[in-house]
């Protein structure tokens, strides 16, 4: 952990005025933290919600569970990591948890109107033979 020397108060918010700005990650890390978002895995709060010019967010990843751990490649240090994002791949990340979300409910809304019984069990006669097809 980095130190920063108490008796320079100029040193001491220069470094408060960096992590309220947040930090971009490199493409790789973004994309496994948008599959989380997507997922629904992540936990965003405002860094500073008292602060108006301050539109960082603090993001929590959590794993992926069930099957989509074995098929999710999440780098280590960001499994149940937390971290502070710029305002810019944080409403990014924002836009893509939504999506996950719409996506989920248009999908649980269509499983909720299927009609299983038919697709297993009714099988159309042939018209020239009169029977089933299998």
């Amino acid at each position: 952990m980095k130190s920063i020397p108490i008796t320079d108060v100029s040193s001491l918010k220069n470094e408060l005025n960096k992590y309220k700005m947040g930090k971009k990650l490199e493409i790789p890390r973004f994309n496994q933290l948008a599959r989380m978002a997507y997922m629904g895995r992540l936990v965003m709060t405002p860094l500073d919600p008292e602060d108006p010019a301050c539109k960082s967010f603090l993001v929590h990843v959590q794993e992926p569970l069930g099957m989509a751990a074995h098929f999710i490649e999440l780098d280590e240090d960001l499994q149940d990591a937390i971290l502070i994002l710029d305002s810019e791949q944080a409403m990014a990340m924002a836009g893509i948890m939504q999506a996950g979300v719409e996506e989920r409910v248009r999908w649980h809304e269509a499983l909720n109107e299927r009609d299983f019984y038919f697709s297993a069990f009714y099988r159309p006669k042939d018209k020239k033979s009169g029977e089933e097809n299998v």
